[in-house]
């Protein structure tokens, strides 16, 4: 099977990178061609355009930012589209608003291609390590399809039955990930506050029942106040929570804990902090 893959970002480039490294035939390509470098040395092929990697690939994964890369690279809209997707499975793995994704998959069924929403849940670290969880909607067959091809970047695979239902178990699952980190940050700046020993107060995070494996990463950071080593960027994690409040107006479902982190990302990236990790809302909190 011929496997394509387009996105490198922050998460891209490693996932493609356990792809190349577990054996897997790898045509890829990237906005910024600079990317691609790694994935080269790895073993992969580099393709000069998208075109190149749909005309060449069975399968082509995107790991994109949002509906409009996605939309720029199938060429939806316009007759291109049916060229690059008829006869062929997408495998979306970004994060996207779940009506999106609903009737993304529609067009492609409609222009006789086959669809899979595959967003993981995990930053930057658990894809270095083939950590992440992906979270699986779609066509049964087609899911059964892309498992095998998924696994060398996953430690496991949920499947949530119809599209979009894998992306609304990310949005779910990234409530707590969103109100969990702000609130980590919000320990950290209180204690500095009172001039506590910051390296203490993470190690009776570390010893109690709320140790867990994002504050273990996340709570050096905090200590340190490393706020660019980027493990999921204060622009992507505000675009994920707007997601969700969206959804959650739209549906009339209550988020005040979210509502409230959401205000605080807005006001981190009012500050210049959209490339810092999530852990720098800290900076709004002082």
């Amino acid at each position: 099977m011929r496997v394509g893959f387009v996105g490198l970002g922050v998460m891209g480039a490693p996932m493609a990178l356990n792809l190349v490294t577990a054996g897997t035939p790898l045509l890829v390509w990237n906005r910024d061609p600079a990317k691609t470098t790694a994935l080269a040395t790895a073993g992969a092929r580099t393709a000069p355009d998208s075109a190149t990697v749909f005309a060449e690939s069975d399968v082509v994964i995107l790991m994109l930012t949002d509906g409009a890369a996605i939309n720029s690279v199938l060429h939806r809209g316009d007759k291109g589209f049916t060229d690059r997707v008829r006869d062929r499975v997408i495998v979306h793995m970004g994060t996207t608003a779940p009506a999106y994704s609903r009737d993304l998959e529609a067009d492609i069924v409609a222009a006789g291609g086959r669809y899979v929403e595959a967003p993981v849940s995990g930053s930057r670290e658990p894809a270095e390590n083939a950590e992440l969880v992906a979270l699986l909607a779609g066509d049964p067959d087609a899911v059964a399809l892309v498992k095998p091809l998924l696994k060398p970047m996953c430690r496991d695979m949920t499947d949530c039955g119809p599209v979009p239902n894998g992306l609304l178990m990310k949005l779910s699952v990234n409530i707590y990930l969103i109100t969990v980190v702000s609130s980590l940050a919000e320990t950290m700046n209180f204690a500095r506050a009172n001039g506590l020993d910051l390296t203490k107060v993470a190690d009776v995070l570390a010893a109690g029942q709320m140790a867990s494996p994002i504050m273990r990463v996340k709570t050096p950071m905090l200590v340190a106040d490393d706020l660019h080593n980027v493990q999921a960027s204060i622009a992507n994690v505000w675009m994920n929570a707007d997601l969700i409040t969206s959804a959650a107006r739209a549906g009339g479902v209550a988020t005040p804990l979210l509502d409230v982190c959401h205000d605080l990302l807005t006001e981190t990236r009012d500050l210049g902090l959209d490339n810092g990790d999530m852990i720098a809302v800290v900076r709004a909190l002082e």
